[in-house]
């Protein structure tokens, strides 16, 4: 085989020089690579690393002379550059072996003139170029390395681009098969729900809701709010949720309810530090009453006769900080005119007016007394409420919002 003076190209048919191509060139300094040539000429790989030096290429060429030396010395190189001709692999198979034991790298392959056809079938086989010998000069060969593994990068960044898309695809599929369906048959009442999660671009939070008809006049109501605003504390929130179905169907015995949802709520959490609150509502229809419990969690807010009040149940204990009953308070209802409005701490705890202050309960109470909301259909009450506890808080609420809005009759 004749060696041409350097600068003139691979083994072959010597290259002119062309305006941008030359060895009097150089191509800019990037990051440095490593490159594994595999090609068991000698001589050509000579002429390789000394077109790679005439650039100032800032390469770093390591060699192999067959493909089983190649697989011991792949490991961290940015390139490989490949002869498709080999001692233990031939053309495209060679190929195929260096694309699976060098998936992270980029691979341009090395044709003769006279197969340059299996250039072009590499690339469609996965390669990112091809060179064919004598027709490259160093500059030529450094940029087609540097471009072959910015090519690389960009389909790596690509497929794992596609990657997240279709992951957050199938979690959001996922979220929206976890947001409860209420459980009821019957039109005595209306529940009307409202669910915001805090996290940005997430279906479900930490914070819960559940409605579940156990007899033609019973209905069981619950929102909960689990600490925390990631994604174990979503998954949290729907076991405490589906939990709660169950102990409610299975006809648990009222006040076992949240002390056996405790149960599973210290069992299930990550961290010892990890509770919730929750307020649960039974509903009797015939008898116009509820009972309500509340476990460190905000109490609901009675709506009747163009009035509105909290429930005056006792706040009781954070579920997972010390076990204890919550103690039951029953409620009269008045009228067969009324709402009971069951929401998460996420609505109340915004600022007012730019100051310290918090929304909190009476904030809320007295939104709910403005009569500028009678003009409001009940089933969108609850997210003209999350509009004016944003307008005051001066932007969006930073916590999961989860509301419950049960109307007998007129709601009000």
């Amino acid at each position: 085989m004749t060696r041409p003076h350097r600068g003139t190209g691979l083994p072959g048919v010597p290259v002119a020089p062309q305006a941008g191509f030359g060895h009097h060139l150089s191509v800019p300094p990037g990051e440095r690579l490593r490159v594994l040539l595999v090609e068991d000429d000698e001589g050509d790989a000579f002429l390789v690393g000394e077109l790679l030096a005439e650039t100032n290429s800032m390469i770093d060429l390591l060699v192999a002379t067959s493909l089983s030396e190649a697989r011991q010395r792949v490991m961290g190189v940015d390139c490989v550059l490949l002869d498709l001709g080999l001692p233990d692999a031939q053309g495209l198979d060679g190929l195929r072996q260096v694309l699976e034991m060098a998936s992270g790298a980029a691979v341009c392959v090395l044709t003769g003139r006279s197969d340059e056809h299996l250039g072009i079938v590499a690339v469609a086989e996965g390669a990112q170029d091809y060179l064919v010998k004598g027709q490259v000069d160093g500059v030529l060969l450094t940029r087609a390395l540097r471009y072959a593994v910015e090519r690389k990068r960009a389909d790596e960044n690509a497929r794992r681009l596609r990657e997240v898309e279709l992951r957050q695809a199938e979690s959001a599929r996922l979220e929206r098969g976890l947001l409860p369906q209420p459980l009821m048959t019957t039109d005595q009442v209306a529940v009307h729900t409202f669910y915001r999660p805090g996290r940005h671009a997430a279906l479900i939070g930490g914070d819960f809701y559940d409605v579940v008809q156990t007899r033609p006049d019973r209905i069981d109501l619950i929102v909960g709010d689990v600490c925390g605003h990631g994604v174990d504390e979503a998954a949290l929130g729907v076991e405490l949720r589906v939990a709660w179905r169950a102990l409610v169907l299975a006809g648990v015995p009222d006040d076992e309810v949240l002390p056996a949802l405790e149960q599973v709520l210290m069992s299930e959490r990550r961290l010892q530090e990890i509770f919730a609150t929750v307020a649960t509502t039974r509903l009797d229809l015939a008898a116009n009453r509820a009972t309500v419990r509340l476990a460190g969690h905000p109490p609901p807010l009675l709506l009747s006769g163009g009035k509105v009040a909290p429930v005056p149940a006792r706040g009781g204990l954070l579920l997972g900080v010390r076990p204890r009953r919550p103690v039951a308070f029953d409620l009269e209802f008045d009228t067969d005119d009324w709402s009971l409005l069951m929401y998460t701490d996420g609505l109340i705890e915004g600022r007012v007016d730019t100051g310290d202050d918090r929304l909190d309960v009476p904030g809320l109470t007295d939104l709910l007394a403005d009569p500028a909301n009678r003009a409001v259909p009940l089933a969108e009450l609850p997210a003209w409420l999350v509009g004016r506890a944003e307008q005051l808080n001066g932007g969006p609420l930073a916590d999961d919002v989860a509301m419950l809005l049960v109307t007998r009759g007129g709601g009000r």
